[in-house]
């Protein structure tokens, strides 16, 4: 018989969290576990947000001091960002807020562009590239001491990053549990002490069908597109929230959504964007843990994760060696 399992639905991040947890763990049952989950993450949203002028991140944001003193989990969060801008070679820069609300995200965005409408109005397509300020080096986090350094004017945005960093923390938190899912608003968490496999449906941006299912009981997963969150700019032109850094303009190339599996959420919020922005000929060498990409045709490419190597295979390679030692001895 399998163990009780509760569920959290709830608005979260400008769009939907889930939490399911299975089984009791340490720290209590599925039910309370759940809840406590979804408490944390209302909690995180309205420390994160960009949106509210006395949240977290915007006094961080405001702050006139070279070094300044965070939360825990705010000096994780400036390590990420400078984590990913690292690991994507400046293509996933965290530091681009200004830049954003340039071209139009200042606000929740009331009426969404279809993504057809602004595929047809984009210009040409093009790879983006890193910035020549590269505004992430200029980030340095004493994790132990909670400070983040940075010069005055280097604000930082949360968007996917925050989201990934958060699915993974609450993965540890449920970690001793059964199983368990987290999906921060489309960074996905799996895992638990039982291994149970879970489906992962990757839906097509154009019309909501299911492109690919991946199943695993323990991933990280992400997914990055342009679909949900376009909008038609004052100069008449589309635009969306996935800049290119090296023009701090909304990046049309070629590519419309990828969703990358990683051993963790961060991770694979970093590859999604990454392989996004890169445009079609290099997508797919950002997904070294497998993904799916979704071109600006329609049609859409399956990378498949690495072949799995369990314990038994390693024995059964274990006892293949020793034989051939065996024969050549």
């Amino acid at each position: 018989m399998s163990a009780r399992e509760a569920q959290q639905d709830f608005a979260c991040f400008g769009s939907r969290a889930t939490v399911i947890v299975e089984g009791d763990g340490p720290d209590g049952s599925a039910e309370a576990a759940a809840l406590g989950a979804r408490r944390t993450l209302l909690e995180w949203h309205d420390r994160f947000t960009r949106f509210e002028q006395d949240s977290e991140l915007s006094l961080l944001n405001a702050d006139e001091r070279e070094t300044v003193p965070v939360t825990a989990l705010m000096a994780r969060f400036a390590s990420s960002v400078v984590r990913a801008g690292s690991m994507s070679r400046g293509l996933v820069d965290a530091t681009l807020l200004e830049e954003i609300r340039s071209a139009g995200y200042g606000t929740d965005i009331a009426e969404p562009l279809g993504l057809t409408r602004a595929l047809a109005l984009a210009p040409p397509r093009a790879p983006a590239g890193a910035s020549s300020s590269q505004g992430w080096r200029l980030v340095s986090v004493d994790e132990e001491a909670c400070t983040i350094t940075r010069p005055p004017g280097v604000m930082l945005d949360s968007g996917g990053i925050a989201k990934g960093m958060f699915a993974d923390v609450i993965a540890e938190q449920l970690s001793r549990h059964p199983a368990f899912a987290v999906n921060c608003a489309g960074d996905l968490a799996l895992g638990g002490s039982r291994g149970v496999p879970r489906e992962i449906k990757v839906e097509s941006p154009f019309d909501g069908s299911t492109l690919h299912t991946f199943t695993s009981p323990r991933t990280g997963v992400a997914t990055s597109g342009i679909g949900r969150r376009s909008w038609l700019g004052t100069d008449g032109l589309p635009a969306h929230h996935l800049l290119d850094p090296a023009t701090g303009r909304p990046a049309f190339t070629g590519v419309v959504q990828v969703t990358a599996l990683d051993p963790e959420a961060l991770t694979a919020e970093v590859r999604a964007k990454a392989a996004l922005l890169s445009g079609p000929a290099r997508a797919g060498g950002w997904l070294t843990h497998g993904g799916v990409i979704v071109f600006d045709d329609g049609s859409h490419q399956v990378v498949a994760p690495p072949p799995s190597i369990s314990l038994s295979d390693l024995s059964g390679f274990a006892d293949a060696a020793r034989t051939h030692a065996g024969k050549d001895g």
